[in-house]
């Protein structure tokens, strides 16, 4: 027997006299798995304001992605690193990084994810460029980000400007789904 609040009982009750209809509601969208955003960026590492985070969350929860997590690290291999490698171990189905995919000496990103990857895939990280080229942006075929699996992990690496967020995620969505699934096995 489940046990409901009285104050939740009255209210319903109320609801019912005064003509509404009260219904439960099921939630029939299946969980596409779980996710961390790392944000890779000096200045939100030292306590600035994230404007990319918050919207790499909101796009994965859109897909069905129940976030765990959006951490900052500064442009350092070894906190970049560090981050992904925690994200890993903690199980999470997809890893999504942002920043640090350019040619600056201090974008480091694709290097140390090159260090926790078990396997890179290739095959996403030319979708992402390309997906960003035919956008229209320039930059997107300029960036270094790389893909790939890390147990039973994706991570993939994304530029850190909103445009390359939106339409990164937009390309992405069905190809992790199918990694996840096949890491997963559920798909064959």
């Amino acid at each position: 027997m489940i046990d409901v609040d009285a104050d939740v009982l009255g209210a319903a009750a109320e609801l019912l006299d005064a003509g509404a209809t009260v219904s439960t509601m099921e939630i029939d969208a299946p969980v596409a798995g779980r996710a961390l955003v790392v944000v890779v960026d000096d200045r939100t590492a030292h306590g600035g304001v994230d404007s990319l985070g918050p919207l790499v969350t909101e796009l994965l929860t859109e897909a069905g992605f129940l976030v765990d997590a959006s951490v900052s690290v500064q442009a350092d291999e070894v906190e970049i690193r560090n981050a992904l490698n925690t994200a890993v171990i903690g199980g999470v189905d997809l890893v999504i990084s942002v920043g640090g995919t350019g040619m600056s000496p201090r974008d480091v990103t694709p290097e140390a994810t090159s260090q926790v990857l078990d396997r890179e895939l290739p095959g996403i990280s030319e979708a992402l460029r390309s997906s960003g080229r035919v956008a229209g942006s320039l930059d997107a075929g300029l960036s270094r980000g790389v893909a790939g699996v890390s147990g039973s992990t994706l991570v993939v690496n994304l530029p850190g400007t909103r445009s390359a967020v939106r339409d990164g995620m937009a390309t992405l969505g069905p190809l992790a789904s199918r990694v996840i699934g096949e890491l997963s096995g559920l798909v064959e």
